[in-house]
């Protein structure tokens, strides 16, 4: 009888046991899973931050490049060059001028006229400047205008602004005068707004009809403005005044030699 008591209370509390096992056992592995979110939840902190350091590591590296290669520019003789950043864009068909706004001013040297380039060519001229900031007219908009030379075959002409998107236009290049096809178009100097010798854009269709006496000739810009993030803001050296612009906290460039190409 005493075994069949055993037997019996043991078959009524192995239930209850079990059920006590697995409580516990759900119990652990809930607090253990509790732990182990916490511990992803503060991994995926730490992911973040550290591509946040990342990302902010290869924008200072690719921003010191981009400033390495301002100051490694050469303004032609009797001029200076100051960096401005590019703070605003109003480009594009709903745009009434194709334009960037700097951080540079009147205060800054920066007034009406004042040529803006950046290492791989011309960006425009300033057609607006307040004592801190100033607008610049891109050399695509369609009242732009600049005196040019073929580098190689030294031919001018003058370059036209067709709208956003669209190529730029040579205008008045006799048809005998040769304007090749992959030719770099430089500034000619003439007109008082541009220095000589700074690039301007590549030739990329000749044309000639038997209906006009100058060439039809087509050039793509060398700067695509819509990624432009730092520039450079050229002043004439004044002999009496010294530099007319003032050094920027993006870096500025001392007046340089010869022109960047020569005349042939």
């Amino acid at each position: 009888m005493a075994d069949t008591g055993m037997e019996f209370a043991g078959w009524v509390l192995v239930p209850g046991e079990w059920v006590r096992t697995r409580v516990d056992d759900t119990w652990t592995r809930y607090v253990a899973l509790q732990d182990m979110r916490a511990e992803n939840e503060e991994l995926r902190a730490r992911v973040d931050i550290l591509n946040a350091a990342l990302a902010e590591a290869v924008e200072k590296g690719a921003r010191s490049e981009r400033l390495e290669e301002l100051l490694g520019f050469v303004p032609p003789s009797a001029w200076t060059a100051a960096g401005a950043r590019v703070i605003g864009h109003r480009m594009g068909p709903l745009s009434v001028l194709e334009t960037v706004l700097l951080d540079r001013g009147s205060r800054h040297g920066a007034v009406r006229d004042t040529p803006v380039t950046s290492v791989r060519g011309v960006v425009g001229r300033i057609v607006r400047s307040g004592p801190s900031f100033s607008q610049v007219l891109l050399l695509d908009d369609i009242r732009s205008r600049i005196p040019v030379l073929g580098r190689n075959n030294r031919i001018p002409g003058i370059i036209y602004g067709q709208g956003p998107g669209k190529l730029l236009r040579i205008r008045f290049v006799p048809l005998n005068d040769p304007m090749e096809e992959g030719e770099v178009v430089i500034t000619s100097g003439w007109g008082g707004v541009f220095p000589k010798g700074l690039p301007v854009a590549r030739v990329t269709r000749v044309h000639s009809s038997e209906l006009s006496l100058f060439q039809d000739i087509w050039a793509e810009p060398l700067v695509d403005a819509a990624r432009l993030e730092e520039v450079l803001v050229l002043g004439r050296v004044s002999p009496d005044a010294g530099t007319v612009l003032e050094p920027s906290p993006v870096g500025s460039v001392s007046t340089g030699g010869d022109d960047p190409a020569s005349e042939g």
